[in-house]
């Protein structure tokens, strides 16, 4: 049985009639299959997941819709650490047809055949662990066949297809403040504001578990999300992916793989397996610059200067701020 109120949380947050009780139906179908096993929402782990999402693919009923409803269900239940593993595998998907389409538009299809021919993604909902094979197989071919400057122009791109609008209001706050510096600290309160409460409500912050010791480093390291200015630049520091498990690990190994924010590779630093080249960082600092693409007004210039793929302890971005924007 589903849990009571879940179709009025979603009409809460104004999913039309048709979309709220497919996505009734939809968690009615997990709840039935899991008591069919003798188990429920409480007792499942990210394998047993795995179970019922492959049997969907066997299916063919892993439709992104399907895979939707389920993770807003996990949320609704409790089950912060199963939705956060099902947006992973959503948010990600379609990010490496996405590389192929750019290495068309920019280079032509020639470019594109040599890189991608060969290229098949694996159904909706396959496992993580799947993907850093297929994506060293495309940086690698990346590498030998574009310059360093091609492949990072490439990558460093808004593959998670945020709309600009999103960060307008970061726009407007940096219009009216004195200086880059009181926009910084400003941001960084508003970020210590929205974590604090994510803790007191017992909510995921887009896809973190937040915890009192991840308020704690944040309130601690402007640099972490926010950003700090050195000279004409601001430098960014990502806050780990999993700060839950992140800020209790001692193994220098797992803590990379916690941290790590993309699930195209970041299995291979846990297992070894299938190591993936750092110039597909520049697709994270892609994601990076973005709201400062808004705030500016122009494209502006993002580096690479650590990355836990290159074994380094975090991943830190430089932006340059454009000639005539500072305050």
């Amino acid at each position: 049985m589903v849990k009571e109120g879940f179709d009025e949380h979603l009409r809460n947050k104004s999913s039309d009639e048709k979309t709220v009780q497919k996505a009734v139906s939809y968690a009615e179908e997990l709840e039935d299959h899991l008591a069919s096993l003798g188990m429920g929402i409480e007792d499942i782990d990210e394998k047993a997941l795995d179970q019922y999402v492959h049997h969907l693919i066997d299916q063919r009923e892993n439709s992104p819709e399907r895979l939707v409803a389920m993770a807003r269900y996990l949320a609704y239940y409790g089950r912060p650490d199963l939705f956060i593993y099902l947006a992973t595998i959503l948010n990600s998907y379609g990010i490496l047809p996405l590389v192929e389409k750019r290495v068309l538009d920019l280079l032509g299809e020639d470019k594109r055949e040599v890189i991608f021919h060969g290229f098949e993604m694996p159904p909706l909902g396959t496992p993580m662990e799947a993907f850093p094979a297929l994506t060293r197989r495309i940086v690698s071919r990346m590498e030998g066949e574009l310059t360093p400057e091609q492949c990072k122009e490439v990558l460093t791109y808004n593959y998670h297809e945020i709309p600009r609008r999103t960060f307008e209001g970061k726009k407007e706050r940096y219009l009216v403040a004195e200086s880059l510096d009181e926009f910084l600290a400003g941001e960084h309160r508003l970020l210590v504001e929205e974590l604090t409460e994510c803790l007191r409500a017992g909510k995921v912050w887009y896809e973190q578990e937040v915890t009192q010791k991840f308020v704690d480093q944040v309130i601690d390291d402007q640099s972490l999300q926010t950003g700090v200015r050195k000279g004409d630049r601001i430098i960014i520091r990502k806050v780990p992916f999993d700060p839950k498990r992140y800020y209790e690990e001692k193994d220098p190994v797992m803590r990379r793989y916690l941290y790590c924010h993309c699930p195209l590779v970041r299995s291979a630093i846990k297992n070894g397996k299938h190591p993936v080249s750092s110039t597909f960082c520049h697709c994270s600092a892609g994601f990076t610059k973005l709201p400062w693409d808004v705030i500016f007004d122009e494209d502006v210039k993002v580096e690479v200067l650590e990355t836990v793929l290159d074994g380094g302890e975090s991943c830190v971005f430089s932006v340059l701020v454009p000639a005539g924007k500072m305050k």
